[in-house]
C-alpha cells in the first residue's frame, strides 16, 4: 500500500460533481462503493467513530471470502444507512483523501449513495416528515399547537405510539416547540458606529437556524444580547429558509438547490455590504461555509456567503484579537462540561468556544471532542435509536465527570442528548443545560 507518507501537501476537497448522469449510474456507483470499502478494510482507522464502519467490517469479515468481494451488493446499502455524514472520518482519520492518489472522500460517496436511493425510492414519509423543518416548525408555532405538541410528546403512551406509527424512537428525548419564534420578534440593533477590525466585519447578520427559531429562540436572544453588549450592530435576512442540511442527509439535493436559492441571494448581498454572517448552530454554518461551496462551485453568491460565514465563537475570538471585544465579566461559571460536536470540528477553526469560556475568571472547562450520537435526525429513528446512544455512551461518561455546574455543546440537540445519557447512566444530574451564547450572556452578567 501506498499511504500520504512524504507527501507535505494539505488535504483537499474536491466539488461534488452531482449534475453529471454518470453520478446516478448504479452500476458506476457499486464499483466505487466497493474500490472505497475495499480500501477502508484495509486499514479500519475509522472503526471507533461511528457505525458505518463496524457495519462494513461485520459484513466483510461474515462474508464466505472474508473480503469486500463476498459482500452481497444489496449490504453496501446498510453501511450507508449507518453514515450521518459528520464528515469526522474525512477531517481528521483518513490518510487517503486527496491530493493522496487513492482520492477517498467516504462521505462523499454515501452522500451520492444517498442521493441514487432517493432518486430512485424517495424518502419514507417519517424521513420527509422530520427533514421538513420549516413546516413542522410553522405549524408549531401556533401557539395552542405547540402546547398540544410538547404536552403529547411528554406521555410515554404516546411516544410508544409515535414509534409504533412513524418510526420515532420511544426513548429519544425530543426538544419543545416554542410558542414564539425567533423571527420576526428578535427587533434589528441600534445604529452603533460600525468599528470593522482587521478581522473581523463590525457588524452582524444572523442566520436564526430552524432550530433555533422555532424550538429554542432563547439561545438567539442570547446571541443578540452578546452582540449589544459588545455594542455591534445586528439585523436578519429578510426572509429565511432551511438552511438545507436535512434534505442533504435525505440525499434530496434538488430540494437543497430550492432552499439555496431562497437563502443565498439575500445572504450574498448582505456579505457584499460588508455584513459578517452567523448561525448559532453549527450544522447550518458548515452547510454555508463548506457544503454548499462544494454542491455549488461556479455560483459566485454561494462563494461570497461562504467567505462571510462565520461559527459565532470564532468571530468572538477574532474580535478579541481585534481588541474590539470586552471582557467585563461579572459571573464565574464554575466547572463547565463542554462538548465540541462533529459539524463544529470540522469546521478546522480550532477549539473557539473553549478558548471564550476560559475568558471568564472562576471557569473550569473540561472538553470533551466526540461525537454525542444524536447526529440530526439519526439518533431519533427507532432503527438507530440504540446505536446512537452507543456511539454517545463514552461522551457521557466524560461530561458527567467532576460533577459539572453546566453541560454545554454549540450543538443544542447534542447537548440534550448529553443530557439524556447522564441521566440514564447516573441519574438526573445536578448540572445545567446551556447554549454556549447562554454561558457567555449569563458571565457577562446580562439579564
Amino acid at each position: 500500500m501506498t499511504t500520504r507518507e512524504g507527501n507535505l501537501e494539505a488535504p483537499t476537497r474536491h466539488a461534488l460533481d452531482w449534475r453529471n448522469p454518470e453520478f446516478y449510474d448504479h452500476a458506476a456507483l457499486d464499483r466505487e462503493l466497493e474500490r472505497v470499502f475495499d480500501i477502508c478494510h484495509g486499514c479500519r482507522r475509522c472503526i471507533s467513530l461511528c457505525a458505518a464502519f463496524p457495519t462494513l467490517f461485520d459484513l466483510v469479515d461474515e462474508s464466505k471470502t472474508g473480503e469486500v468481494d463476498g459482500v452481497a451488493k444489496a449490504d453496501f446499502a446498510k453501511v450507508v444507512d449507518q453514515c450521518y455524514l459528520c464528515d469526522v472520518c474525512y477531517m481528521t482519520k483518513c490518510p487517503y483523501v486527496p491530493p493522496h492518489p487513492w482520492n477517498l472522500d467516504f462521505p462523499h460517496l454515501m452522500l451520492r449513495a444517498k442521493a441514487v436511493h432517493f432518486r430512485e425510492h424517495g424518502a419514507r414519509f417519517r424521513d420527509r416528515v422530520l427533514t421538513s423543518t420549516d413546516r413542522m416548525g410553522r405549524l408549531a408555532a401556533i401557539p395552542v399547537v405547540a402546547q398540544v405538541v410538547n404536552k403529547v410528546n411528554a406521555m410515554p403512551s404516546a411516544r410508544r405510539a409515535l414509534q409504533a406509527t412513524l418510526g420515532v424512537a420511544a426513548g429519544a428525548a425530543l426538544p419543545p416547540f416554542a410558542a414564539k419564534k425567533l423571527r420576526p420578534h428578535a427587533e434589528p440593533s441600534v445604529a452603533w458606529p460600525v468599528r470593522d477590525g482587521q478581522r473581523t466585519p463590525g457588524k452582524v447578520a444572523v442566520f436564526a437556524t430552524c432550530y433555533v427559531n422555532y424550538n429554542e429562540p432563547g439561545i438567539g436572544h442570547d446571541l443578540l444580547k452578546l452582540l449589544a453588549h459588545n455594542e455591534i450592530a445586528y439585523r436578519f435576512a429578510e426572509k429565511e429558509a432551511c438552511c438545507g442540511m436535512p434534505r442533504l442527509e435525505l440525499g434530496d439535493l434538488e430540494t437543497v438547490e430550492k432552499l439555496k436559492n431562497v437563502n443565498i441571494p439575500q445572504l450574498a448581498a448582505l456579505a457584499r455590504d460588508g455584513w459578517a454572517i452567523v448561525t448559532p448552530v453549527p450544522s447550518c454554518t458548515l452547510m454555508y461555509k463548506q457544503e454548499l461551496p462544494l454542491l455549488f462551485p461556479e455560483d459566485p453568491d454561494v462563494k461570497a456567503v461562504a467567505e462571510a460565514m462565520f461559527d459565532p465563537f470564532e468571530y468572538f475570538v477574532l474580535r478579541d484579537k481585534d481588541g474590539l471585544l470586552k471582557r467585563d465579566f461579572k459571573q464565574p461559571l464554575g466547572k463547565v462540561s463542554y462538548h465540541i460536536p462533529c459539524h463544529g470540528r470540522v469546521q478546522n477553526v480550532g477549539q473557539k468556544t473553549r478558548e471564550a469560556l476560559q475568558w471568564v475568571p472562576g471557569t473550569e472547562v473540561n472538553t470533551v471532542e466526540r461525537c454525542a450520537g444524536h447526529d440530526g435526525t439519526y439518533g431519533i429513528k427507532v432503527e438507530f435509536y440504540a446505536d446512537s446512544m452507543k456511539i454517545g455512551k463514552p461522551v457521557f461518561a466524560r461530561m458527567g465527570d467532576n460533577d459539572p455546574d453546566y453541560v454545554s455543546s454549540d450543538c443544542p440537540i447534542a447537548g440534550r442528548r448529553i443530557m439524556q445519557g447522564i441521566a440514564e447512566k447516573d441519574g438526573p444530574p445536578r448540572a445545567r443545560r446551556e447554549h454556549p451564547l447562554s454561558l457567555l450572556r449569563i458571565a457577562y452578567g446580562i439579564e
